[in-house]
């Protein structure tokens, strides 16, 4: 079943340059599937690539893009099960041999593929993967769900991502969860710390996001611009105190990828809190760093999400405990370069899925 598929994609060549469309064939090699895409979300560490220069470790020209769900229409010798299958493609796919994997920490794995960075991405019509890891995606459930293939493809990064960092937090009932930056991965974090248990603190400068999330599971929701660190802390121990709520061991989420976020995130560290870094950014922020030793507080960085965790993850976007729609929207691929611009600009108001044309 390895048929080639004259197939496209569209290629970063150049930093702030117009990606352009490249045909190409797809051909999956031994242990590989060819993935029809159904859609491809915009993620701000793609912006990233494109617009601040951040290296990829696969050479330019480069197909960006790692939030990938579609169909596998093609398959390598020892993938042929995968064939016709419903799929969401994970954004890091670990080898599974390697030391790290053998010893549960596949998300340091240093032969890991991440499509868009280590192989060509999903901003394409097709993409050749490794099999190994690949997420099934149950389509009766899906069509119940009122969700499109297409729609799922940010489960890859947007929702596995702080998956995984309210997993390895042990966030549980009763605890209180402050996510710092509600955009694409911002809302899901607070959905997904709602769905364990937690009460919700949400903070960003955009009156529209910090509205949308207080219909999905923020109790509380505080825009930093209307006060400086200090109160910003005591409002939220105002408000733990009124709802007899804990006032230590909170689970902070950075999820703006901004130096401000960073620093507020880091400021509102308390006794025993856990701080994870789930947002990316280049830029540098000035921190003590014996606020953690002071605070008995640890500090988590999230890469990606093991393939095994991904099923768990769909499930709650399933069993509709994670509103997916509300917070997506569908644009045509061939769009590319304009919905980057307006993604860079902060004009997308929901994350973009890119949609391959037939």
């Amino acid at each position: 079943m390895a048929d080639s598929i004259e197939a496209h994609r569209w290629m970063m060549t150049e930093v702030n340059q117009p990606m352009v469309r490249a045909a190409f064939v797809a051909t999956p090699g031994e242990g590989e599937v060819t993935v029809a895409v159904a859609g491809c979300g915009v993620c701000h560490t793609d912006l990233g690539y494109l617009y601040d220069g951040v290296r990829t470790n696969h050479p330019r020209p480069l197909a960006l893009g790692h939030e990938i769900s579609g169909r596998v229409i093609a398959t390598g010798a020892g993938a042929e099960s995968w064939f016709g299958r419903a799929v969401i493609v994970p954004a890091v796919l670990p080898c599974g041999e390697c030391d790290s994997c053998k010893r549960g920490r596949p998300n340091i794995c240093r032969k890991q593929k991440m499509p868009g960075n280590d192989i060509r991405g999903g901003f394409a019509s097709h993409i050749v993967v490794p099999a190994r890891g690949l997420c099934p995606v149950d389509e009766v459930r899906l069509a119940n769900r009122g969700l499109s293939l297409a729609d799922v493809s940010v489960v890859a990064d947007a929702v596995t991502t702080p998956y995984q960092a309210v997993v390895r937090a042990g966030v549980t009932p009763g605890s209180v969860a402050i996510v710092v930056g509600i955009g694409g991965v911002g809302g899901y974090s607070a959905q997904i710390a709602r769905a364990f248990g937690a009460t919700v603190i949400a903070i960003d400068v955009d009156p529209v996001k910090l509205s949308a999330i207080r219909e999905h599971g923020a109790s509380l929701t505080l825009n930093p611009r209307e006060y400086d660190l200090k109160s910003l802390k005591a409002r939220i121990v105002e408000f733990c105190n009124s709802n007899n709520l804990p006032v230590s061991e909170w689970t902070i989420f950075e999820c703006s990828g901004t130096a401000a976020g960073q620093s507020t995130a880091f400021g509102l560290l308390t006794f025993g809190a856990t701080l994870c870094v789930v947002g990316f950014t280049m830029d540098r922020v000035e921190l003590r760093l014996s606020n953690l030793m002071a605070f008995d507080a640890r500090a988590l960085g999230n890469w990606g999400c093991p393939p095994e965790l991904y099923p768990a993850a769909l499930d709650l976007v399933l069993d509709g405990r994670i509103d997916l729609a509300a917070f997506v929207e569908q644009h045509p691929l061939d769009a590319i370069n304009e919905i980057f611009e307006q993604a860079h600009a902060h004009k997308l108001a929901r994350r973009a899925v890119l949609v391959p044309q037939s």
